[in-house]
């Protein structure tokens, strides 16, 4: 499958879980459900994959978390928020150079329409 197919259907199934659950809940609940959609359209997804910071030689495991992962090469970061800000598509575009993948989703489900929800970012590697 290439980019072109796992976006549309990581777009097709955020609104899918979008209409079915609406705007107001947590963000685990969206991931949970988008989760269970890809899996549906047989993706291979991985959640919370864990992302080390490497500085120089050396390597910190702090913590850092994408929340899913789609067929190894598109990283889906889920928010639950009012607005997308560009420290979002920062955290992402960071996640995307730091874990070598090319292409990323930010996926805002407190909207209306998930349409307006929905921002693609691209690692010009």
């Amino acid at each position: 499958m290439d980019f072109a197919d796992i976006a549309r259907e990581i777009v097709d199934s955020a609104i899918r879980v979008h209409t079915r659950l609406r705007p107001g809940m947590l963000e685990s609940a969206y991931e949970a459900c988008i989760e269970y959609e890809l899996g549906k359209r047989s993706l291979a997804v991985k959640k919370q994959v864990p992302m080390p910071l490497q500085y120089d030689e050396l390597t910190i495991d702090i913590g850092y978390r994408l929340d899913l992962v789609i067929e190894d090469a598109v990283v889906v970061e889920l928010k639950s928020v009012k607005q997308l800000l560009p420290i979002h598509t920062a955290q992402l575009l960071s996640y995307l150079r730091a874990g070598d993948y090319r292409l990323g989703f930010l996926l805002n489900f407190n909207t209306v329409h998930m349409r307006d929800g929905i921002k693609r970012v691209v690692n010009r590697l």
